[in-house]
């Protein structure tokens, strides 16, 4: 089989999207003249893997700008020099390429706006709307007060622009260690938005910048940097998770504060994130997960991670077409995996060529087929795709089928085999199962059968029906895999939900990772890294990226043929 093409198509797809209120509210913008042309922006914080949540907030920004001829810059919030590194950038970039995305020569990081950051800091000292203040972190919880208590003042807070403009070069220059002062904004202790009593601009930190090195011993708060950017690079709908809702006050209060030096007024917009069942969606807790080897890395198959869902064999355009089908609202609420899994379903049923593979083998013996006789029968590559072709298989006396394909003594709906029973074997022939062969404990260890030589093919000439067809392969021929039979990595169902005293961690699904020896036909045995198929009768699969190899096969489970979980469910 031939390399996997590269997974960069265009996006978004060809679907008509579905309206939503962020997009009526770019239409009213350019149809009002508000703005000419849509500048929108997708900025992680490189302090680990983008997830599944992520991917949602990469197609909506970048989506909107190519719906709308406009920019989606791609910028990396990286204000946090003890939390950041180099793997991170690197890997948010690969995430986003991966799902069909570029963002041309618009790529941007705060740390390259430090220089701008710190004279806006400064223009606010200097109007008297910003001060430096030497609380203890303890002391500053102290102060803090209520929502309905205001904040008490800070001793500092009275400080004269001249002096705060002295103490902030004191603390620019190192005269102070790190938590000995910071820069916070005046603005209104009695606010009952906490976001708006006094919030923290600058802190110290003694920590080289992975981009700027030791040229700063202080570094801006997100809340700080985060409207700057919007403003330094002009975009016109900075769209951000629901979260951030009580912080729009402040950002809205420092553009229109620092309008006179501020090339543009951004507007942020704000719609909820993406929460799914079973799932954990919090970078700290997956990187808990990596830290305490609960998992094999960030890019383990059950992570929801981008990286992982690459590795699982979960495609872009799924992904896209996942994101674009459960919309955007601004309501929080919790979406189903398994309309994810339906969408990965739906997407490889068009794409993925078919093998055959057994997983729980059972021996076959075709008594009446010639001994040491191989015959290479046409196989289907894809029923839903006709350009896909055909392939050869091999069929011999000794076949292996699945296990829970037969039962000795089988109900009358049991339609697959059993003694005296005949089933259609897949592109093959009619067979009948005519003795069981078992060990001294009672173990089935062999079935005998025989075939209808007028069935090649899987139809019989004189028209007689069966309602069982089986997969299978040549025992002589068979090529040994090793298969990891992925899983939710969580069964409980809603893991923000702790009212029954436990913790994400108690909720690991011990069966999200069986690893078994199965066997398929010639073929898999060259799959390359990455190739995707859909093993008939059993679900899609994925040789893994980094462990497989020709000649040494490992497939990785991507997902079931049927949603097993709504099945265990009922």
């Amino acid at each position: 089989m031939s390399e996997p093409a590269p997974e960069t198509a265009p996006a978004p797809d060809a679907a008509a999207p579905h309206r939503h209120f962020i997009r009526q509210i770019i239409a009213d913008d350019l149809a009002s003249g508000k703005h000419d042309a849509i500048v929108t922006r997708f900025p992680p914080e490189p302090n680990g893997y983008l997830h599944i949540g992520h991917a949602k907030s990469i197609c909506l920004n970048f989506g909107l700008a190519l719906e709308n001829a406009g920019k989606c810059h791609l910028r990396m919030d990286d204000t946090n020099p003890a939390k950041e590194d180099v793997e991170y950038v690197e890997s948010i970039k690969e995430d986003i390429r991966w799902l069909g995305f570029d963002w041309g020569s618009d790529y941007y990081q705060a740390s390259d706006y430090f220089g701008k950051m710190h004279d806006c800091a400064l223009h606010l000292i200097a109007k008297g709307l910003a001060y430096v203040c030497h609380l203890t972190a303890e002391q500053t919880r102290d102060y803090r007060g209520t929502p309905t208590v205001p904040s008490t003042p800070s001793p500092w807070r009275e400080r004269t622009p001249a002096e705060n403009l002295a103490e902030f070069a004191k603390m620019r220059d190192g005269s102070y260690a790190d938590g000995a002062a910071v820069l916070r904004a005046k603005i209104d202790l009695a606010s009952p938005n906490m976001h708006m009593r006094d919030p923290v601009l600058y802190r110290i930190r003694e920590t080289a910048h992975h981009n700027t090195g030791d040229t700063w011993r202080i570094y801006p708060m997100y809340d700080f940097a985060h409207p700057l950017e919007d403003a330094f690079e002009k975009i016109t709908h900075s769209i951000c998770t629901l979260e951030f809702e009580v912080h729009r006050p402040f950002y809205d209060w420092l553009v229109r504060n620092l309008a006179d030096i501020l090339p543009a007024q951004p507007r942020q917009i704000e719609f909820a994130r993406l929460n799914l069942t079973y799932t954990l969606m919090s970078k700290r807790n997956l990187l808990e997960l990596v830290k305490k080897n609960l998992v094999s890395g960030w890019d383990d198959p059950r992570m929801p991670t981008i990286c992982g869902f690459r590795r699982r064999g979960y495609t872009p355009a799924a992904i896209r077409k996942f994101c674009e089908t459960i919309g955007v609202t601004k309501f929080n609420s919790l979406t189903d995996v398994a309309l994810l899994e339906h969408a990965i379903r739906d997407d490889l049923n068009k794409t993925s060529p078919r093998a055959m593979a057994v997983l729980n083998p059972l021996r076959v013996i075709i008594e009446n087929y010639p001994e040491g006789q191989v015959e290479w029968l046409d196989a289907v590559n894809n029923p839903e795709d006709p350009a896909a072709g055909t392939r050869k298989v091999p069929f011999s006396r000794e076949l292996l089928i699945e296990r829970d394909d037969f039962m000795e003594d089988a109900p009358k709906k049991f339609f697959r085999l059993a003694p005296g029973r005949e089933v259609r074997l897949r592109w093959a022939y009619f067979i009948t199962c005519t003795g069981v062969e078992k060990d001294a404990a009672g173990n089935i260890t062999a079935l005998r059968c025989s075939y209808d030589p007028a069935t090649k093919g899987g139809d019989a000439p004189d028209g007689r029906k069966v309602k069982g067809t089986l997969h299978w392969v040549c025992a002589a021929n068979a090529v040994p895999l090793e298969v990891r039979l992925y899983d939710r990595l969580f069964s409980k169902e809603d893991l923000s939900d702790n009212s029954d005293g436990k913790e994400w961690g108690d909720h690991l699904n011990p069966d999200s990772l069986k690893t078994i020896t199965g066997y398929a036909e010639p073929a898999l045995a060259e799959y390359p890294p990455g190739a995707r198929v859909q093993f008939e009768r059993v679900g899609y699969f994925v040789a893994d990226t980094k462990d497989s190899r020709p000649g040494a096969p490992v497939f990785n489970r991507t997902v079931t043929l049927k949603d097993s979980w709504a099945k265990a469910a009922k």
